[in-house]
């Protein structure tokens, strides 16, 4: 099939655009008395940090990178936590790479949301207190595990982010639950364990779009309000049973976040592909400008507001989210 040129038309087109978008990005952006975050769900994707894409030459090492990045961005969204506890070494990298005021946002761990995660990818430690019969798997779920390694889960992995934590860098934990988790008191207080739990602020994120369907929306956004939970409002592509609608509500003072997925509608659904192939999107100015009246109306009363695009294949997510900055600094402007 043909690419699509107007929203796949390569990297060097994707960076031109971004030197023309300019460096309101490297900044927060004030909205009233709020500020406005915006950055990429990555800052490592292979097809990122591939040469003359978004780093410059010679950023080559892990800390060069993360260096260059928050030199352009007040913020970043780490995902491989979701795969793997994170530990403190790495975080305390992070806390010594970046600026005194950038800010993580980390996906919780795969075990905390219902999905399942790869037994090799736990820590030794938890592997080697696994029964038997779980020992054999290649996958398991939350509800396989005994409830004291669930509890090791947990622990670690706030353990392991502390560094960021005391360097007060640390925006929330990405909750995000999986298609199969429908509207349900179960959901809903497993949402309410977790923060209990992780003891930290935390923002949710639905993948299915019966949360927000005429039944349930009402009871959605004030499940969220009452507990003072930030919503993530998404914008994905439209017409699966997956699919969330682009709804803009705030539900906490302190923090909202907006989230990009694309609109690659080919690719959402598609299995066997890399996350930077399905999240493949460059959205053109007249898209993000639809989104610009949306995130001023909540920044301006909510203390911070992260927008993160997560189509990170090459450089479109980092070229969007300096075009969404600019298209805001010129409203308020």
């Amino acid at each position: 099939m043909a690419r699509d040129k107007t929203h796949d038309p390569g990297a060097v087109v994707s960076g031109t655009r971004a030197e023309e978008a300019g460096d309101a990005s490297a900044k927060p952006v004030k909205v009233g008395k709020g500020l406005v975050r915006f950055g990429t769900a990555s800052w490592t994707d292979p097809t990122m940090i591939a040469p003359g894409v978004f780093y410059p030459k010679g950023a080559d090492s892990a800390e060069e990178r993360l260096r260059f990045y928050a030199g352009q961005f007040p913020v970043v969204e780490v995902d491989a936590t979701y795969y793997a506890l994170p530990y403190k070494r790495m975080a305390e990298a992070w806390a010594e790479r970046t600026p005194k005021d950038f800010v993580f946002d980390v996906k919780a761990h795969a075990l905390m949301t219902g999905q399942p995660t790869e037994v090799a990818r736990l820590p030794k430690a938890i592997r080697e207190e696994l029964p038997a019969e779980l020992k054999e798997k290649k996958r398991i779920y939350r509800k396989d595990m005994p409830a004291e390694l669930l509890d090791a889960i947990y622990a670690q992995f706030r353990e392991g982010l502390e560094p960021i934590i005391e360097a007060k860098k640390l925006g929330a934990i990405f909750v995000q639950f999986p298609k199969w988790v429908f509207p349900s008191n179960e959901a809903r207080e497993l949402i309410l364990e977790t923060r209990q739990r992780l003891d930290l602020p935390i923002a949710v994120e639905f993948r299915h779009g019966s949360w927000f369907n005429e039944k349930n929306a009402e009871r959605t956004v004030k499940f969220l309000q009452d507990n003072k939970i930030p919503y993530v409002a998404v914008d994905e592509p439209q017409g699966f049973k997956s699919s969330v609608p682009p709804v803009v509500v705030q539900t906490s003072d302190d923090l909202a976040v907006f989230r990009f997925h694309g609109r690659n509608a080919e690719n959402w659904e598609k299995k066997g592909i890399t996350p930077a192939e399905r999240f493949r999107y460059l959205y053109d100015e007249d898209e993000l400008a639809d989104w610009t009246p949306k995130i001023a109306a909540v920044a301006k009363s909510t203390k911070e507001t992260h927008v993160i695009f997560n189509n990170c294949f090459s450089n479109y997510g980092t070229t969007n989210a300096r075009e969404a900055a600019r298209l805001l600094a010129e409203m308020q402007a």
